[in-house]
């Protein structure tokens, strides 16, 4: 994430305790900005014990494993009580954490990414009509990467470090992600329209890397799994103070911001298929845990 991203922020507090706490026999260095390549890049490393932690987009981590994408499914979620109740506890982040295991994954509590919306610089996104033929940059997810398509747009790939030039060069329309993270990458400066479509949210996985993390004592697992949860909770309490605020300031900066009705946008994804397709890949089980939260999607 970027620098000035509250996950980023939060990690820097937690791994300077963890550090002070430890008398300096823990060290975990930080590397925000995609420093250390791309998210799939990152993942890569993880795996194979190069690196020992990562914070990785839920849709990104789609790629690797295909439950982890399952909490941004279009317009599941009405808000943030049913979200966390789904992923902090309950038999969906069981599942997902269990599917995690077998690629030598260990899961710490997710990171608050955020509902996401659209940002062009051609037009604003008033109805699904708005988003045809648009090239708009999305993560390597394949839900979104399937949203968008459903609704008629282009997306296309694009690492975050290199989206500010993309759009700024026209290669693509415009891009899709929360407020604080517009904010962060500061799109808005080769951007115009900010169009509130809410129509997914995506989270942060903080994972560690299991052989390493099963070599350390059960002291310091304690201690570092302690201050990344503790962590994690001011982050979500940090997005959630400047997403309340986000539009305000964006608008401030010259977006025109618009919110349309996202009804529409549903029915539309549910008409192409797109619902039917994914309770089909994620299966019937995972489909009924999430329902227990999100209730019937689709209809």
């Amino acid at each position: 994430m970027p620098q000035a991203h509250p996950a980023t922020t939060c990690l820097v507090e937690a791994l300077d305790a963890i550090r002070t706490e430890s008398d300096g026999r823990i060290d975990i260095t930080l590397y925000p900005d995609s420093q250390l390549g791309s998210e799939l890049s990152m993942q890569s490393q993880l795996r194979s014990g190069a690196i020992a932690f990562t914070l990785t987009s839920a849709s990104s981590l789609q790629t690797l494993v295909p439950l982890a994408g399952i909490p941004g499914v279009a317009y599941a979620f009405s808000g943030y009580g049913p979200l966390w109740s789904a992923l902090d506890d309950g038999p969906l982040s069981a599942r997902i954490r269990d599917s995690l295991r077998p690629f030598g994954l260990r899961a710490f509590r997710i990171v608050d990414n955020g509902f996401r919306d659209v940002i062009t610089s051609v037009r604003p996104v008033e109805t699904v009509a708005d988003l045809r033929g648009l090239k708009i940059r999305v993560p390597p997810s394949p839900l979104l990467t399937s949203l968008f398509k459903a609704l008629g747009a282009s997306p296309t790939t694009i690492n975050l470090a290199e989206t500010y030039a993309a759009l700024q060069t026209r290669v693509a329309d415009g891009m899709e992600n929360s407020l604080p993270q517009i904010e962060a990458t500061r799109v808005y400066e080769v951007q115009k329209y900010l169009s509130r479509t809410g129509h997914s949210w995506d989270g942060l996985w903080l994972l560690a890397h299991g052989r390493t993390w099963d070599a350390l004592s059960g002291d310091a697992q304690a201690l570092i799994g302690r201050h990344f949860d503790d962590a994690v909770a001011r982050q979500r309490q940090a997005f959630a103070e400047m997403n309340a605020q986000g539009e305000a300031r964006l608008r401030a900066k010259g977006l025109v911001v618009n919110t349309p009705d996202r009804a529409p946008f549903r029915a539309a994804l549910a008409a192409s298929g797109y619902y039917a397709e994914w309770k089909a890949k994620f299966g019937p089980e995972a489909w009924s845990a999430l329902e227990r939260h999100t209730g019937p999607l689709g209809a």
